[in-house]
């Protein structure tokens, strides 16, 4: 219990106090699954629905009350590779959008509804990754945080959205299967 106990006392000491954590899974949801993300304490801080029998992929956030908080759905027949993040009532708060050329690495931009545009940086595949609005880094998402295999940290500075940012997260994974 103590080597628990240190790299709790670390995690705290760190920069970045104030941010969030969350805990995802790789591939996150196979259709007809369902997924808790836990924060980096392990406990569950939100729900996601892969509903079965769709046309299109969604996915749906709960919060631990099973209340909607946001729904991710595929855009088929679109030019580009794009995800819709909608609230509850069915309004568009994002879309996620694959960049139309992009040589060495997928690039992606997310186009918030009621906000500034945002960009996604580095290695998508490998979850090493910015989320940045104008050059200021919003979320990050890396493997390094958490030993647990398949899955990947997410870090969300204050002031954030944290659903969106984690369902762009979600959305990404999902745009980025084979």
């Amino acid at each position: 219990m103590r080597g628990r106990e240190r790299r709790q006392e670390r995690r705290e000491g760190r920069e970045g106090e104030g941010n969030t954590r969350y805990q995802m899974r790789e591939k996150l949801v196979a259709i007809g699954d369902d997924f808790w993300i836990e924060d980096e304490g392990g406990q569950r801080a939100f729900k996601v629905d892969g509903k079965a029998l769709r046309v299109r992929n969604t996915l749906i956030f709960e919060d631990t009350e099973g209340r909607e908080l946001a729904k991710i759905q595929e855009r088929m027949l679109r030019v580009r590779d794009s995800m819709e993040i909608e609230g509850p009532d069915g309004q568009q708060l994002a879309m996620v959008k694959k960049a139309l050329i992009s040589p060495l690495r997928d690039r992606f931009t997310v186009k918030i509804t009621d906000g500034p545009d945002l960009d996604v940086k580095g290695n998508i595949l490998d979850h090493e990754y910015t989320i940045e609005d104008g050059g200021d880094k919003v979320a990050e998402v890396s493997k390094k945080w958490f030993r647990v295999r398949d899955t990947y940290g997410v870090e969300i500075q204050p002031g954030q959205d944290d659903v969106i940012i984690l369902a762009v997260a979600a959305c990404l994974d999902q745009m980025t299967q084979d």
